[in-house]
């Protein structure tokens, strides 16, 4: 799978962006009285594999102007090598507009993660097409993969038409598109006529569709395994069948992807990933992973698949760099994967954890 010959940005995607307050040293939400604060968005994290490791990305989105919170948010983007685009809007006063808090502590043992979405007056829910110049980043300055997520696609209604338009000019442009379905129950409340019709749409045009057993479900109508992932090595055939399905509705997608999770503790999990490329199946076997935040997990995995598409690897090294991207996320307070270089990542697939020197 190629990527666009000439791109000045190796992944751009649109996004809401906004932060995330976590207690230290693992502790619950409701028992801390210190936080630790990052700027985050689901799609966001996954452009952060490749720029961590030099390949230039951008992000489409909105700001409140003035707010410091924002200001926070452009310096972390800088300081990860994502540029941004997007308008300022006027806050409007104190019931306006704001960036969303995403309140969320790591668990620990038999104690869950909780996470709590803070997203009343959200910006980044009004973002549109109209608010880009398409023909100069995508004609002029070019981008390789459009990488597309079910959160900002489920976020408005204006949001999923900004998402299907993208998706739309992507194409146009020679500009590979990437869909992950990322189901969330809450933001499909009361849109459960429109979002199927829209995912459909955007899928339709995607290149890579990634996605867990949920997400297939949920989002795209199709029979899979129970979600909830007990004896993963025994439904990976399941699994398979899924995803035949998926490939036999969505034919011009040239891979398909999922994750495989199974929780024993907040701090272990078994990891694996399942990747059917150009009519080939690779699979990763579930192995015990240490976890320090699980937040973003996902998120690396399809950063790690992404940069082996831009890199022209194959497919089942592409599946290996995303898996072991995904256990990175995993080891991070970080919602993203932000390796120091590509042995770093190389290492952990291969299990080598000796000190480095």
């Amino acid at each position: 799978m190629d990527t666009k010959q000439y791109h000045r940005y190796a992944l751009a995607c649109p996004t809401s962006m906004g932060v995330r307050i976590t207690p230290p040293e693992r502790m619950a939400v409701q028992s801390s009285d210190l936080f630790t604060m990052q700027a985050t968005s689901a799609e966001s994290n996954v452009l952060n594999v490749a720029s961590s490791l030099g390949r230039e990305c951008l992000v489409l989105t909105k700001f409140v102007k003035d707010s410091p919170v924002a200001d926070f948010i452009k310096r972390q983007l800088r300081a990860r090598n994502i540029r941004f685009e997007g308008l300022d809007v006027e806050q409007g006063g104190p019931w306006g507009y704001r960036h969303q808090f995403n309140i969320a502590d790591s668990g620990f043992g038999l104690r869950a993660p909780r996470v709590w979405n803070d997203r009343a007056g959200e910006v980044g829910r009004t973002l549109c097409i109209e608010d880009f110049d398409i023909e100069r980043i995508f004609g002029t300055e070019g981008v390789g993969i459009l990488h597309l997520s079910g959160l900002i696609a489920a976020m408005s209604h204006e949001t999923t038409q900004c998402c299907l338009a993208l998706a739309k000019a992507a194409k146009q442009y020679g500009t590979l598109v990437s869909f992950d379905l990322n189901y969330r129950a809450t933001f499909w409340k009361g849109r459960e006529e429109e979002l199927p019709k829209a995912f459909s749409e955007i899928a339709s045009l995607a290149d890579v569709l990634i996605g867990n057993e949920e997400d297939f479900q949920l989002c795209l109508g199709f029979k899979g395994p129970e979600a909830g992932g007990k004896d993963l090595s025994s439904k990976i055939e399941s699994f398979k069948g899924m995803i035949s399905q998926v490939q036999e509705q969505y034919p011009n997608a040239r891979m398909f992807a999922t994750t495989l999770r199974q929780v024993l503790s907040a701090n272990e999990h078994l990891w694996g990933a399942i990747l059917l490329a150009d009519g080939k199946w690779y699979v990763e076997e579930p192995r015990e992973i240490q976890v320090l935040d699980r937040i973003g997990g996902g998120d690396g995995f399809s950063g790690g698949l992404l940069y082996g598409v831009l890199n022209g690897w194959e497919a089942e090294k592409c599946l290996q760099f995303g898996w072991a991207s995904g256990v990175l996320a995993a080891s991070s307070l970080n919602d993203y994967a932000e390796p120091a270089d590509e042995k770093q990542v190389w290492d952990i697939y291969k299990g080598n954890a000796r000190v480095q020197r």
